[in-house]
């Protein structure tokens, strides 16, 4: 049985689909909590940290972790915010503090799956390499975020190209919703590394923090607002994939894939929303993913939708090596070194390797 705290995560929390023996609602003080709970027999105890008073005062978790078994304890953290960055969740690792998300995925899974310091210390050590940056060294990890301007316009922020002679960066767009690039980003990337090396390849989500259930080193999350900080800095990768979600800036991407999971609901949902979307995508590297369409079926899609496909992958258990990841990076060139970009010879991105 499962216990909440809760506050302003209160509905999303509500569907939750657990056993609950006790939810309480509203903003509590550390020590009020620990005191509600210290006698109280639970499994898992899910903490909605707005829930908590003084909840960007480290002193807060501090008591937490000194008073519960913080094993059992999962913090989900307001997305977005500044608790969300890898400076203030390395500081709750240091506690001892290894379960915490920001959406109600990442509660489901440390429900069932409680995370060890070997499922975090990625994050630690990104901001060990930062820190390093910061006194001269090079940098392969995304930056703190310590940009408190609140009268920033994200929309407007727009990343600068990458001055580079070896990074390949390359964006993936879901067309249909949810049409799984985090996993597919996660399953490239493995690939990748087996030829370039852990340490060379990375990944970047905008505005979702999705990677951080993958377990995965240099797979990293920032907003808007940060992107083309963190898009400089991961510049000494040999590539870079990046999760580009609802940011409209692509101009740091040398190529870009736009994914469509060609299912009956998915399609008539987009087409519904926008009749006139394929339109748009006839010279685009157009890829249907988890797609149960053979060779036939694929002709028929293109000859409804009037475009052509570059690459079709069908649903691939991730946690195996599958071979048609490694045709699809082949076909983009990113194995054989002939880069398949389509942005032209602009070589300041040194994305034609050498």
């Amino acid at each position: 049985m499962n216990v909440i705290v809760a506050n302003e995560k209160n509905n999303e929390l509500a569907s939750l689909n657990v056993d609950i023996i006790k939810s309480v609602n509203g903003v509590y003080d550390a020590l009020e909590i620990v005191e509600m709970f210290r006698s109280f027999f639970y499994n898992k105890l899910i903490l909605d940290v707005t829930a908590l008073k003084n909840q960007e005062d480290i002193r807060s978790y501090e008591v937490i972790a000194q008073g519960l078994d913080v094993d059992k304890v999962i913090f989900l953290m307001p997305e977005g915010s500044k608790l969300c960055t890898a400076s203030f969740l390395s500081r709750l690792i240091s506690l001892g503090i290894y379960n915490f998300t920001s959406n109600i995925t990442g509660v489901s899974y440390l429900i069932k799956k409680t995370n060890t310091l070997k499922d975090v210390e990625h994050i630690v050590s990104a901001v060990n390499i930062q820190r390093s940056a910061e006194t001269g060294a090079a940098v392969t990890t995304i930056s703190n975020n310590n940009n408190n301007n609140n009268n920033a316009v994200h929309s407007e922020m727009r990343a600068t190209p990458i001055e580079t002679d070896s990074c390949i960066v390359v964006g993936f767009r879901n067309v249909t919703l949810s049409a799984g690039a985090s996993t597919l980003i996660y399953m490239l990337k493995k690939e990748l590394a087996i030829t370039y090396g852990q340490d060379n390849v990375g990944a970047l989500e905008v505005n979702k923090n999705d990677f951080i259930l993958f377990n995965e080193k240099n797979m990293f999350s920032c907003r808007t607002d940060d992107l083309a900080a963190n898009i400089e800095r991961l510049s000494t990768l040999s590539i870079l994939l990046v999760d580009l979600n609802d940011c409209m800036d692509d101009s740091f991407c040398k190529d870009i894939v736009y994914l469509v999971e060609p299912s009956t609901f998915k399609l008539n949902r987009l087409l519904r929303r926008n009749s006139a979307v394929f339109t748009k995508l006839t010279d685009k590297k157009v890829v249907l993913n988890q797609s149960m369409l053979l060779n036939n079926d694929v002709f028929d899609f293109e000859r409804e939708a009037g475009i052509r496909v570059f690459f079709n992958i069908p649903p691939l258990d991730e946690r195996k090596r599958n071979g048609i990841i490694s045709e699809f990076l082949d076909k983009l060139g990113l194995l054989n070194g002939n880069f398949h970009g389509s942005g032209g010879n602009n070589k300041i991105f040194g994305l034609f390797r050498r």
